[in-house]
């Protein structure tokens, strides 16, 4: 009886510790990841033909050709926006996507820092490399949050002065520009616990 009751108590204890818990994948509602890279759309509007404004929270239109992102503002919960390899050179008004955490641009055509990302309060990733960007504007060097920010391959040589607001960010990468060797010691010395990748 005591053996019995013994491998039942360790048949509890085993099964217990290798349940896994429900896939991430398994949680996600329906309909709530929209995955339309390499389809040809030229325009947000398009892509975006039955797609439920109010469950969407991560769109990926990587490859595609769009020219603009009309419409988008719709989709409020929007947590992640991939736009990388596209012919954008302009966003919209963003302001209501108040959840938007992460937003690629990679390889588009911004020759500057869209000025729409500034009053996004949850904005915590921003990919702009690849773009041909030559300054990083005061007030993205002064937003608070930012955990990481690629500038690769853009046309940046230094950035400003203060750097105070990313010393928690997680990772800055400025691989593959003409920055001095000072501008890079400066900026390590500015950011000690950031991973900045040259």
């Amino acid at each position: 009886m005591r053996d019995i009751l013994h491998f039942s108590l360790f048949s509890l204890l085993v099964a217990g510790c290798f349940d896994e818990p429900v896939p991430a994948y398994k949680t996600v509602p329906e309909g709530a990841r929209a995955y339309l890279q390499e389809r040809g759309f030229a325009d947000f509007a398009s892509a975006s033909e039955g797609l439920d404004p109010k469950v969407v929270d991560y769109i990926n239109l990587d490859r595609n050709a769009v020219t603009n992102l009309d419409g988008v503002a719709g989709f409020t919960g929007l947590k992640w926006l991939r736009l990388n390899e596209n012919r954008l050179s302009s966003l919209p008004d963003l302001s209501p996507l108040v959840s938007l955490r992460r937003i690629y641009l990679r390889d588009n055509l911004f020759a500057e820092v869209p000025e729409q990302l500034r009053d996004l309060p949850s904005l915590t990733d921003v990919d702009l490399s690849g773009n041909p960007i030559r300054e990083v504007p005061g007030w993205l060097a002064a937003k608070a949050g930012l955990e990481f920010l690629s500038f690769s391959r853009t046309q940046l040589e230094r950035l400003p002065d203060d750097l105070s607001a990313w010393k928690d960010l997680k990772a800055l990468q400025l691989g593959e520009l003409r920055m001095s060797a000072e501008e890079m010691a400066r900026i390590r010395k500015a950011l000690p616990n950031v991973a900045v990748v040259f």
